[in-house]
């Protein structure tokens, strides 16, 4: 079971992982043994809230199918269970980005004291650039 919160989990049986051969180079061993992790998790047909769905299914993650499937594959580690473990991370990761909505930015105006500060540090500023290299021929 996947625990996001206290209120949101994720069953097993809902999560689908099946462990493949890893790609690239690892000598005689990644010939033989299936370390990798392909981890498929359907959107649609989990018990995600219907808000968390939706957010996922409008996400616009490259993990995420048309037909609404989560495909992770991990092969960074030498063990099948370290493996496993990093991709029920990701996946995590993945749903707990859309858990939380951003919090609204609040519009706010720089006071007369700032606008006054910037506007002194600028004056300033080109009086010194005014100075230099004035050369006479």
């Amino acid at each position: 079971m996947l625990e996001l919160s206290r209120q949101v989990t994720i069953p097993d049986h809902e999560i689908e992982m099946q462990a493949v051969r890893a790609q690239g180079a690892g000598g005689q061993n990644v010939n033989k043994v299936a370390t990798a992790i392909h981890l498929r998790f359907d959107i649609k047909a989990s018990s995600l809230p219907e808000g968390f769905k939706e957010k996922l299914l409008t996400l616009g993650d490259q993990r995420i199918t048309r037909d609404g499937v989560v495909i992770i594959k991990a092969q960074g580690h030498r063990t099948q269970e370290r493996n496993r473990a990093e991709a029920l991370a990701r996946l995590k990761a993945l749903i707990k980005s859309v858990m939380y909505a951003p919090k609204k930015r609040i519009a706010t105006r720089p006071s007369k004291g700032a606008k006054r500060r910037r506007l002194d540090s600028k004056k300033k500023r080109g009086r010194h650039k005014a100075l230099r290299g004035k050369v006479e021929p």
